[in-house]
């Protein structure tokens, strides 16, 4: 099922559970603490657990691809990457633990300091679907093979500008592409 949609009718889902429940009972809120801090520490055990089976599994593979030119970041060329799957595994890990603790930062924020208390009702479930829906998470915890959607590298989501602009730049791994990049001055850049 596309995850887009399933998103869309959990966010439906919690938002009629947060209208049902009375937010301003401390009973009902100590428990929505809970359940949320407790979401985000299934998520973050995810992404431990993946963690931990890639640095045991150690793939020392070699993997080259381009990155395209981050025009936010002032480059204009693309770049090439050379990598191991082990290290571009953990980096996609790393991201998406990152992530958890991003969400956590802001909810807090708007919890504690704004005083809002529905959006830890609808964001508690998304975290665990989101971890359980990763692409790293699908390979080495899953064991689904790497091919197809989840061959790395992984292609990205378009973000809010790109989908406005129509401007799709993909992650290529095309040898053409490389040999390019490579050439131009902007390749062989290893990744530690």
């Amino acid at each position: 099922m596309n995850p887009a949609i399933t998103n869309l009718v959990v966010m439906l889902v919690m938002m009629q559970v947060s209208r049902r429940l009375d937010l301003e009972d401390p009973d009902i809120l100590f428990y929505v603490r809970a359940a949320y801090l407790s979401c985000q520490a299934i998520a973050l055990a995810v992404y431990a657990i993946t963690r931990a089976k890639i640095t045991a599994k150690n793939d020392l593979t070699t993997l080259k691809y381009v990155e395209p030119a981050n025009t936010m970041a002032g480059e204009t060329e693309p770049k090439a990457v050379v990598t191991t799957v082990r290290e571009y595994d953990l980096k996609q890990v790393n991201t998406q633990i990152r992530s958890v603790f991003t969400s956590l930062a802001m909810m807090g924020f708007m919890h504690i300091y704004m005083k809002y208390t529905n959006p830890l009702v609808m964001q508690s479930i998304s975290s665990v679907k989101s971890a359980l829906e990763a692409n790293i998470v699908k390979i080495h915890l899953f064991g689904t093979p790497a091919s197809g959607d989840l061959k790395r590298p992984f292609k990205a989501a378009p973000g809010f500008l790109q989908a406005l602009s129509g401007a799709q730049q993909d992650v290529k791994t095309d040898k053409h592409s490389i040999e390019t990049a490579e050439i131009s001055g902007a390749g062989g850049i290893k990744e530690d």
